[in-house]
């Protein structure tokens, strides 16, 4: 009985061993190789009124990561000011990728005449895109800078170009940074121009009252979105909806604008950010779905 018992006890003993053996024999598993996107700007790449969800649905494939933490209604001052832009660092940051880019797209509400907002076009705003640049580069990530998607009012049949100095301040940044650029103004100013004041309408959230339908027919202007005034022959030139100064701060509502972008807008603008990028970062073209 006591041989029995020591026996017993000798195998218990040995059973650790055996399983600690046989563990540390087993191979780890491979690491999954993958990238993160990281979107940050304004409400014309934000969910609901941007492209960057269609973007993140359906132009990246499942070897990336796709993460949007553009706000509405913010600049490159307040978006920073506010503490956005400590939370997009601590996701740049958070590690487990193989890399890691991030798009930064400003420029609408860095425009005048929107308080705690606006960034002066020569002494702010280059410096801050320059410092996101900077800071993104130092987190061991990598930026790409985007040009601001353009509005889509028009003047007596011609495209409103009215974040033409923004965008070439982004690109002169790009330049002297050496950073990649998506140029989103140009190639969305180029394809809206091209439509012409109505057929671009399809982009908005909500489809436009007859009678900004009508002036922008017959005048080749684009009235005030919430206008419910009909354009007869002969009246006056409609007036110019200020976009800088209706643009709202936060979410974008669903409604009608030369703004924000429904459905159809997000995903026709977001197919030509995809196309861009694979241009300027070859090294991404793997991960994108055009």
């Amino acid at each position: 009985m006591r041989l029995k018992a020591l026996t017993l006890a000798a195998a218990l003993a040995i059973l650790p061993l055996a399983v600690q053996a046989q563990t540390a024999i087993e191979p780890a598993p491979p690491k999954f190789r993958a990238i993160k996107i990281v979107l940050v700007g304004d409400s014309t790449t934000a969910v609901l009124g941007g492209w960057g969800p269609s973007f993140c649905g359906w132009h990246v494939t499942s070897f990336a990561a796709c993460i949007n933490l553009a706000r509405g209604g913010r600049s490159s001052g307040n978006y920073r000011a506010e503490g956005s832009w400590a939370l997009a660092m601590d996701e740049i940051k958070s590690g487990g990728f193989t890399d890691t880019y991030v798009l930064i797209q400003f420029g609408h509400n860095d425009q005048p005449g929107k308080p705690g907002r606006s960034t002066d076009l020569v002494t702010e705003f280059p410096v801050n895109m320059k410092r996101y640049v900077d800071e993104v580069r130092a987190a061991g990530a990598k930026p790409v800078l985007v040009t601001p998607l353009t509005r889509r009012s028009f003047k007596d049949g011609k495209l409103v170009d009215d974040l033409g100095p923004w965008a070439e301040a982004v690109r002169k940044v790009a330049i002297e940074t050496k950073t990649p650029l998506v140029d989103l103004h140009a190639r969305s100013q180029a394809a809206v121009q091209a439509m012409g004041p109505v057929e671009a309408m399809k982009f908005a959230q909500r489809p436009p009252s007859t009678e900004v339908v009508e002036a922008a027919a017959k005048t080749g202007t684009t009235i005030v979105a919430s206008t419910g005034v009909p354009v007869t022959s002969g009246a006056p030139a409609p007036v110019v909806q200020n976009n800088a100064a209706v643009e709202p701060m936060g979410q974008a509502k669903l409604s009608f604008d030369y703004t924000h972008l429904g459905v159809v807008g997000a995903d026709y603008f977001s197919a030509i950010v995809t196309d861009e990028l694979s241009k300027s970062v070859p090294a991404l073209r793997r991960y994108l779905i055009q």
